[in-house]
């Protein structure tokens, strides 16, 4: 136990470094129920499980990165997010948390409908496809827009679906859902105005 905490102990300046992270954090409860869906190496499930006293879970679909989160004492199993959460009962976590992935899933309307079933919030964190930079990149090339958030080329990125603040607000309202939270980020700034031409990040809670 001493390993496993020592190794979740190292994580966390890396956590901090991610605005998303951190806003996160402030939003989960202390002792809480966490399912962190698409939760890589388990960087946000660790620094949660630490600072907040979590109870934590994790899906991922990466076999390696899997194992990561288990040698840092982390509960996590294999599973795709896009075939569903039919394993787990309704309003059975007080969280799941989607950070940085709604927008690399193949069915993302399926992947929140689920989130609110199973959680009795939802956080979604995601990078805004409507920031000025991404609109200008595009005019300016006539290229695959690219941004300091958004680095990749055409051919490999992750990213399948490219949605802006306005698109998932839409969506939420569409599926009759409650924006408890809201935050919206550029760099280390919080973003007040214009938040949908000027934030690269944007995180919600939702509740059904």
């Amino acid at each position: 136990m001493a390993t496993a905490q020592a190794t979740l102990s190292s994580i966390v300046p890396d956590v901090l470094g991610r605005r998303d992270y951190a806003i996160i954090g402030e939003m989960v409860e202390e002792g809480a129920s966490v399912l962190d869906l698409g939760c890589g190496e388990g960087e946000l499930l660790g620094w949660l499980a630490e600072r907040r006293n979590i109870k934590a879970r994790g899906v991922e679909i990466s076999p390696e990165k899997v194992r990561k989160c288990v040698a840092r004492g982390l509960s996590v199993y294999q599973g795709d997010i896009d075939q569903g959460l039919a394993d787990y009962p309704e309003q059975c976590f007080d969280y799941i948390i989607l950070s940085q992935t709604l927008q690399e899933t193949h069915h993302p309307l399926n992947v929140l409908r689920e989130m609110v079933r199973v959680g009795r919030r939802a956080i979604v964190a995601f990078p805004n496809f409507g920031h000025w930079s991404v609109r200008a990149s595009l005019l300016r090339t006539g290229r695959a827009p690219k941004a300091d958030h958004l680095p990749y080329e055409w051919h490999n990125t992750p990213n399948i679906h490219f949605l802006t603040v306005l698109d998932f607000e839409e969506t939420v309202r569409q599926e009759q859902l409650t924006i408890e939270r809201s935050y919206f980020l550029r760099h280390a700034n919080h973003i007040r105005w214009w938040r949908s031409l000027r934030a690269d990040v944007a995180v919600y809670q939702l509740k059904k």
